[in-house]
């Protein structure tokens, strides 16, 4: 069965919320969760799969196996995070074919200069814009189809303020790109005029704890316009926390924790076990 459409997902009169998967089973539990649609950000994916920072130093081809793996873990269209495309138009061009062909919904290319990093990171920079117009270009050229979303991410509000963030953002627009993401506003009334300067562009809001972005409903943001609403650290921190409180109830000798993850028969569930033992007794007999 096909993935449902980007563009079908926002003709939907109500907030797109994207968890921000990490992995193969957080990627299965956001759809059983019952969510619409997912993401894959680099933070999670290059911290969880390498246990390394968002710093640019991990390249495409070792993103795409883990986006592969994800991929084949859910039916959920997903939003892949690609970076600043990995290098030049052409980099761009085989960025956008590589995610295209794993079956990602929607892909979105930032404007950092390599080596790139976190949005809510200090020490950024950002590429000319004629050079990101370019990239744009060439990753909306790159599309085997017209129904592969395309975003534009603009981390220029921490080096050039609001307004060359928003102008920016037009020019990207201008060059080819379906939907507008400006990184890291620092304010509600920001975020209130990002939402009118794109009013009616499909926008994206990325709430990340402890980050610039004062965090506000889902409901609140699409109220400003935001369609789509990213929960680009929500999951891999709560597991973090509570796989050291793990790690610490271990050296304890206690078992303080018992009783408050899953059980043994949910995990089971979760994983599919009862289909892969329907194929054993079916095949096997």
């Amino acid at each position: 069965m096909p993935r449902p459409t980007w563009r079908s997902l926002l003709a939907v009169p109500e907030p797109l919320l994207l968890p921000v998967a990490h992995d193969a089973l957080s990627a299965r539990l956001i759809e059983v969760a019952g969510f619409r649609a997912a993401s894959v950000g680099g933070f999670a994916l290059v911290g969880t799969r390498h246990g390394i920072p968002d710093i640019g130093l991990v390249g495409l081809k070792e993103m795409a196996e883990g986006v592969r793996d994800i991929l084949a873990a859910t039916t959920l269209p997903l939003m892949i995070d690609g970076d600043d495309g990995y290098g030049d138009v052409k980099n761009v061009t085989r960025t956008m074919k590589t995610y295209e062909r794993l079956g990602a919904a929607a892909i979105f290319i930032e404007d950092q200069v390599s080596p790139k990093r976190c949005g809510h990171m200090a020490g950024k920079s950002v590429v000319p814009i004629d050079v990101m117009e370019r990239k744009i270009r060439a990753a909306a050229a790159a599309r085997d189809s017209r129904e592969t979303f395309l975003l534009a991410r603009t981390d220029a509000r921490a080096l050039e303020g609001l307004d060359g963030a928003l102008r920016r953002g037009e020019r990207y627009l201008a060059a080819g790109a379906d939907g507008i993401f400006i990184e890291a506003p620092v304010s509600i009334a920001e975020l209130e005029r990002i939402g009118r300067a794109f009013k009616g562009t499909p926008q994206l809001a990325n709430m990340l704890e402890d980050g610039a972005t004062p965090l506000m409903t889902p409901q609140d943001l699409y109220g400003l316009g935001f369609q789509m609403v990213a929960y680009p650290v929500s999951l891999l921190f709560r597991i973090v926390h509570t796989m050291q409180r793990a790690l610490a109830d271990m050296q304890a000798g206690t078992l303080r924790l018992q009783g408050e993850g899953v059980s043994f028969a949910d995990f089971k569930r979760l994983t599919g076990f009862d289909d892969w033992a329907a194929i054993e007794d079916r095949f096997n007999r």
